[in-house]
């Protein structure tokens, strides 16, 4: 037998596939400390935890390849689940782009020479070809680099904080949680948190590479939903009470607080995490992203071959097809659009939350080793996040991406699900196969 991903690494590869240390939240701080720490601190509660209750349910229920999109496809249909695989698809193809570019970015602070004309798009394409690989090796490898990972990109992190609490302690702190609190800013914040806090089903993908997926997902669930919280939170409350001005902080501005309040020293240990955090994000996203074409392959609505595993069980063909399609988007350019990534994404999680609450009705006596709470309790965490998801498309309507506003580009891209879906029917589903899905 294989040896499956255990407790410890399930988590790390979680954290990389929701987090990867503090970078990201800076602009959170546009509503200034107090507000930024206030929205940190509620959402693990109104947006992580509700989702992290559900995938531990449904995937200690269905603990399958393919994960959420085998939720939806049982509880909802193979329509739907197929427009669940789309949704969260086309939405990695926007998000999984950014990462290389991140890398980029980071080495260029650090050897500037070295990201020269072609060299830059050779480092990009050098960073998936390594996640390639490492997939390729299996899921418990992933796992298990995850951890060392997260270890080495906290580190700096850690010494960070440490100081500002040593230097903080000499200071007067009055005024430290004095910023800017409009609604604007506000706004955004939400919107910026709520980005930084999404992507846990995205772990569920993989249940079939689990040890005992049953105990597993609920646990790993929980401890990664709480360190991802401490990491954003502590060095944000340790930066208020050293009094960093808020002014100080945009995107990637970490490693420039860290020269200024340490030295050169620990700026370039953060710059090293920050491209840390860009190789275990896309190479634990590719893991997740690849098991869903090879489940809706299995299921004859995709290229057959998708499905082919090499023998450590690794989905090799859908790998290879989605580092392909994500080299394709690198010319691109594509900015990381917050909005658009919450009107693909929210839409697939609202799917997520409606398959539970069904299958509580269709299915009461499914197995589940781990239940979250009640129906109404059920249902209640279904509203919390989805009423946020609505929130966050709301406010994002005038956000535009190009030529075009990001709320109208994610609904087209949603509208050619149902497309895609009739196209894929015809192309490669049997009629047996229609028949024994009920289609």
């Amino acid at each position: 037998m294989r040896r499956g991903m255990r407790l410890l690494p399930l988590a790390a590869a979680t954290y990389f596939m929701v987090s990867g240390g503090p970078y990201g939240i800076e602009d959170i701080l546009s509503a200034g400390y107090l507000w930024g720490l206030i929205i940190l601190l509620a959402l693990p509660l109104l947006w992580s935890l509700p989702t992290a209750l559900m995938i531990g349910e449904l995937a200690s229920a269905l603990p399958e390849e393919g994960g959420f999109y085998v939720w939806v496809r049982r509880a909802l249909g193979p329509f739907w689940g197929y427009q669940e695989a789309w949704l969260s698809l086309a939405a990695s193809i926007f998000d999984m782009a950014i990462y290389p570019t991140l890398f980029l970015l980071y080495l260029r602070q650090l050897a500037p020479a070295w990201t020269v004309g072609w060299h830059g798009f050779a480092w990009e394409l050098g960073l998936i070809a390594v996640c390639v690989l490492w997939n390729l090796l299996g899921a418990p490898a992933v796992g298990d680099g995850s951890v060392g990972l997260c270890l080495v990109l906290l580190v700096p992190f850690v010494v960070l904080v440490g100081y500002a609490c040593w230097n903080g302690a000499r200071m007067a702190h009055g005024g430290m949680w004095a910023g800017p609190a409009d609604h604007a800013g506000l706004s955004t914040a939400i919107l910026v948190a709520m980005w930084n806090y999404m992507g846990w089903d995205n772990a569920s993908t993989v249940a079939r590479e689990v040890d005992h997926p049953q105990r597993n997902y609920p646990r790993a669930m929980l401890l990664s939903a709480g360190i991802v919280a401490l990491t954003y939170v502590v060095p944000l409350a340790a930066m208020a009470w050293a009094r960093v001005p808020v002014g100080q902080f945009s995107t990637g501005s970490w490693a420039v607080v860290a020269r200024t309040m340490v030295g050169a020293w620990l700026g370039a240990a953060i710059v090293i995490g920050g491209a840390l955090t860009s190789l275990g994000m896309f190479n634990a996203l590719t893991m997740s992203y690849a098991r869903v074409p090879m489940a809706v392959a299995g299921d004859g609505l995709l290229l057959p071959a998708l499905g082919r595993t090499n023998q450590r069980g690794v989905p090799w063909v859908a790998v290879l097809a989605c580092a392909v399609a994500w080299a394709l988007a690198l010319p691109l350019s594509f900015e990381r659009l917050i909005s658009l990534d919450l009107i693909l994404y929210g839409s697939s999680l609202m799917l997520e939350f409606v398959a539970l609450v069904v299958l509580r009705v269709r299915e009461p006596n499914l197995a589940r080793p781990f239940r979250a709470g009640s129906l109404a309790a059920a249902c209640a965490i279904a509203a919390v996040p989805s009423a946020l998801i609505l929130y966050a498309m709301f406010v994002s309507r005038h956000e535009r991406m190009g030529h075009m506003p990001a709320l109208a580009l994610g609904a087209l891209i949603a509208a050619f699900g149902p497309v895609s879906y009739w196209a894929s029917r015809t192309a490669w589903l049997r009629p047996a196969d229609a028949v024994a899905a009920g289609d």
